[in-house]
């Protein structure tokens, strides 16, 4: 391995970069240029070309047109074996790591110079010398399947410095991580780019990694580039702007304050287990009052999947109870409607709508057993659902070719729209959301953001489970963060920062 220095970073171009799939254009004359020595962020909506333009790079795909420049000369690169002979690598959003193996295993078996039979001694003697060059390091002996998020993503960098790269994407780097693992990570690699060690093309939706890290941004909208330049010059507000185009954000509504409500959902000594029948939520109590939304945070996998699966009726509770207005409540159909109870789940067509099914028939499914929809008999009466999914329909914003058509063919945040919709068609006094937002355009996300602001301002009980904790800090009045199931923090929004909230992620007390 070579030592890391001044010089070894190098700058890449993509020249009129275009992609077209069949009648799809993906990507449509993008040019960007990153610097050597940087951290470059890439912004854009879901479907915006992003990971098009990234496999076009790293030789995933050709592209239909356009050229690639490395430290300025044209470089075309047919395949990944290409992109790593020219010292381009790639961290993806889901580790590569082999979980049985060692750190060290992992590094050696990466190379492709990796010998039939390894002489350990020598190579874990390699490896301590090249750790010690590396500005952050993991434990070379332990497995990865013992490696915390955090660790396992630093490996994921490593292995990429190990391999010699010297221009890294990162996409979507932090997602696994606490605030502190994640400004640790990302202030340690801008270090490492001031120092010219380094080149950085960061995948990003957080405006703060941005502003915080990055030197320079270009932002793509619909395969296309549409801006750029140099991140102290531009506001967040500009980058959104030019991310979302003429779409229309709704302005949020004002939090209405209230003193002294009542409780109106308390969870009481909440136990489930996960589906190998291991604790996942343990001795979890919490009370939320009306008018108040509680964030749930917390880094994935510590029990949240688990909760709102449980307060959904879509997992058994092991011990505890459920009490709304104290009231004994079970997550079954006609207590939910009795209570006054909605959810919006995450990944909505997998697990709150049935996909091949209409947006009127799925608008429906909470009332089509009940007038104007079901009429004696029980037989079901389509112009009043039809009539009743329009109204929805304008309300929120839904954007479908028609009443009738399959819900699977809208976009993800138009599913969304619609289960919301639905769930908060009648009188609401408990909704458990669990990441509403999740790989939503923006727009989508400032009207489900405005929507469950307005539903707290009416008075109802909001539980907001999320692993984005902008989100939480954004729209919550007080805070918990689970740990290995267990609560390890409660604040009010504003009694505690992101320092105190990272080490209760990272299961503090």
């Amino acid at each position: 391995m070579s030592e890391a220095g001044a010089g070894r970073a190098i700058g890449v171009e993509t020249v009129g970069m275009t992609k077209i799939f069949g009648s799809l254009v993906a990507l449509e004359d993008v040019s960007i240029r990153v610097r050597p020595g940087t951290l470059h962020a890439l912004l854009g909506e879901n479907g915006a070309g992003k990971s098009t333009l990234v496999k076009c790079m790293m030789g995933f795909y050709q592209p239909t047109r356009g050229e690639m420049l490395i430290d300025g000369r044209e470089a075309a690169i047919h395949n990944p074996r290409e992109a790593t002979e020219a010292k381009l690598g790639m961290v993806y959003q889901h580790f590569t790591l082999v979980p049985s193996l060692t750190a060290a295993e992992n590094l050696v078996v990466s190379r492709p110079d990796c010998p039939a039979v390894v002489d350990w001694k020598r190579e874990i003697a390699a490896l301590e010398a090249f750790m010690a060059t590396m500005p952050f390091r993991v434990r070379l002996d332990t497995p990865v399947a013992g490696l915390s998020a955090g660790e396992k993503q630093k490996l994921e960098i490593l292995k990429q410095l190990y391999l010699d790269r010297r221009f890294v994407v990162l996409d979507e780097p932090t997602s696994v991580l606490t605030p502190d693992e994640a400004d640790e990570m990302l202030g340690l690699l801008k270090g490492m780019t001031s120092r010219g060690e380094l080149t950085i093309l960061m995948i990003t939706h957080k405006f703060r990694e941005v502003t915080a890290y990055a030197d320079e941004v270009s932002i793509l909208r619909r395969g296309r580039y549409v801006g750029g330049g140099l991140v102290g010059e531009m506001s967040t507000d500009d980058m959104a702007r030019l991310m979302i185009g003429d779409a229309e954000i709704r302005e949020r509504a004002a939090r209405v304050e209230r003193s002294d409500a009542p409780v109106v959902l308390e969870l009481a000594a909440l136990f489930a287990s996960d589906d190998e029948g291991l604790p996942a939520v343990s001795s979890f109590d919490l009370k939320v009052h009306a008018g108040e939304i509680v964030g749930v945070a917390g880094v994935s996998g510590n029990g949240q999947s688990e909760l709102i699966e449980a307060l959904s009726g879509q997992r058994d509770l092991d011990d505890g109870r459920i009490l709304i207005h104290g009231q004994g409540f079970e997550p079954v159909r006609d207590q939910m409607d009795r209570f006054k109870v909605c959810s919006l789940q995450e990944e909505p067509l997998r697990n709150s709508a049935a996909p091949r099914m209409s947006v009127a028939e799925n608008m429906a499914l909470r009332t089509f057993d009940k007038p104007p929809i079901a009429s004696l008999g029980g037989w079901l009466s389509p112009g009043p659902m039809r009539a009743k999914a329009r109204e929805l329909i304008e309300r929120y914003r839904v954007k479908t070719p028609s009443t009738e058509t399959p819900i699977e063919n809208l976009s993800g945040g138009n599913v969304q729209r619609a289960v919301l919709a639905r769930e908060l068609s009648g009188d609401v006094d408990v909704l458990i959301v669990a990441n509403p937002c999740f790989g939503l355009d923006f727009a989508s996300v400032a009207e489900i953001r405005t929507q469950l602001l307005e539903q707290r301002n009416r008075g109802a009980a909001v539980l907001l489970v999320s692993e984005d904790l902008d989100e939480i800090l954004e729209l919550a009045d007080r805070i918990v963060v689970m740990s290995g199931g267990r609560i390890t923090l409660q604040a009010r929004i504003g009694e505690t920062d992101r320092t105190a909230i990272g080490h209760a992620m990272a299961g503090g007390h």
